[in-house]
């Protein structure tokens, strides 16, 4: 069994989500396949939510107008069969009917997930329209089936174990099992999802829950690259990495895969593979428990980034000083993702404003409070980098015009952290690549 996940890139256009289904019936090994929503319509879907919560129905109305063409167009090009045009307009019409209907009710969060979820929903049940028509057997697994969260919205995996594997015992004749990433039911039974990212979520967690023999997350690009290829003009694929390096990249910027996207298939020691719907013969990129080498690997950048500074002479060195600064993070459920600290100032940083005023409020009798706003995370990824000869003294050197604000070292084997401005983010990322890759 393995599980082979396709975004929205992938399933985007009807000739992309033709080459899936391709790409799904090479092989005889039983597969559940995953599909992301097609490219443009969760974005659709979040505008006509902002416009019902905002009460502009009639701009909601005319956005979903909008989507429902674009979908008739998509599975005109689709589908060829008079047969096969009719039960995919019915699929259509169903959804869209529904999103009719909710111009006319009040909104609610619930309805907002609701909202959310028709683009998985249409996406997977078009595919098995063209599957059909293809007469390629499989059978569509609806992921609101067996996909939960608990009230701190954490997948319930042991659940999710338990379930899937009855789904998969009744379809034990189905070599192709078809589902939805994202959505799920959340711990009162209502529609759900596990976030922006979330297919990929889904992929892993569906991976670790049916202990597949390797989980392939199919994109546009042809695996994880050693630095942003829209930013560096000369990047490479990266061949191998540990599921620690991966998570690192993921967390701190490489857009290709979720941060959430590792834990799950790692504790099952399910290998990762990043492989490329445009060029599927691509070597692309495999995430293991091994590294396959050491050194740096990859640099990554994270956007959007609040800098906290902390300065107070009289409390830093009392103990308990840190313990309080955590809690005030702790209370707002907002993430800390560096830290520093010195004799008398203590600096983090995180990537959440929307506690912002009330976390200063509550910092500020600690000490001077000071913010720095629209900073950049750059992660210098690799295996046992910490002791990588010379990796600071090259690193340092390169960038010898940048102002770096701040630097976690040593908290991780895996990675170095920098903090710069966000408007030096695209020269830090080139003088690194040539720096440290000479390229």
């Amino acid at each position: 069994m393995k599980v082979m996940k396709f975004g929205g890139t992938s399933v985007g256009k009807p000739a992309r989500m033709q080459e899936v289904a391709q790409l799904v019936t090479k092989d005889d090994e039983r597969k559940i396949v995953v599909l992301s929503a097609l490219s443009g319509t969760t974005n659709a879907l979040v505008e006509i939510s902002n416009s019902l919560a905002a009460g502009d129905r009639n701009s909601a109305k005319q956005k979903i107008e909008q989507l429902e063409s674009h979908y008739h167009q998509f599975i005109h090009e689709l589908v060829s069969t008079t047969e096969a045009q009719e039960k995919a307009k019915r699929i259509i019409a169903e959804h869209f009917d529904f999103l009719q209907i909710i111009l006319r009710i009040s909104f609610s969060e619930a309805l907002n997930k609701d909202i959310l979820a028709q683009g998985e929903l249409m996406s997977t049940k078009l595919f098995s329209v063209y599957l059909d028509e293809k007469a390629i057997d499989h059978v569509l697994l609806p992921a609101l089936e067996f996909m939960t969260i608990d009230t701190n919205e954490e997948p319930q995996l042991g659940s999710i174990k338990v379930k899937l594997a009855q789904l998969l015992k009744k379809h034990a004749d189905k070599k192709i099992l078809v589902t939805q990433g994202y959505i799920c039911r959340n711990a009162r039974g209502e529609v759900d999802n596990l976030k922006r990212g979330g297919s990929d979520y889904t992929a892993s967690l569906i991976a670790a829950a049916c202990q597949a023999s390797v989980c392939e997350i199919w994109t546009d690009i042809d695996g994880m690259h050693n630095n942003d290829p829209r930013i560096v003009s000369k990047t490479v694929a990266i061949e191998q990495l540990s599921f620690d390096e991966a998570a690192e990249l993921a967390y701190f910027g490489a857009k290709i895969l979720h941060p959430t996207c590792i834990w799950p298939a790692q504790q099952e020691n399910v290998p990762v593979k990043l492989l490329n719907t445009m060029q599927p013969n691509a070597t692309g990129t495999v995430i293991t428990k091994e590294a396959g080498s050491v050194g740096v690997k990859a640099v990554a950048a994270k956007d959007g980034i609040i800098a906290i500074k902390i300065k107070s002479s009289r409390m830093l060195l009392a103990y308990g000083f840190l313990r309080k600064i955590f809690e005030v993070f702790e209370k707002y459920k907002t993430s800390i993702d560096m830290i520093t600290t010195s004799e008398v100032a203590v600096s983090v940083t995180i990537d959440n404003a929307l506690f912002l005023d009330q976390i200063v409020k509550e910092l500020e009798p600690f000490g001077t409070v000071d913010i720095q706003k629209d900073q950049t995370i750059v992660s210098i990824v690799g295996n046992e980098i910490a002791q990588t000869e010379n990796v600071l003294q090259k690193l340092f050197e390169s960038l010898k015009e940048v102002s770096v604000t701040m630097v976690s070292y040593g908290g991780s084997a895996h990675n170095i952290s920098l903090l710069v401005p966000g408007s030096d983010k695209h020269k830090t990322l080139q003088l690194l690549n040539k720096g440290l890759f000479g390229m």
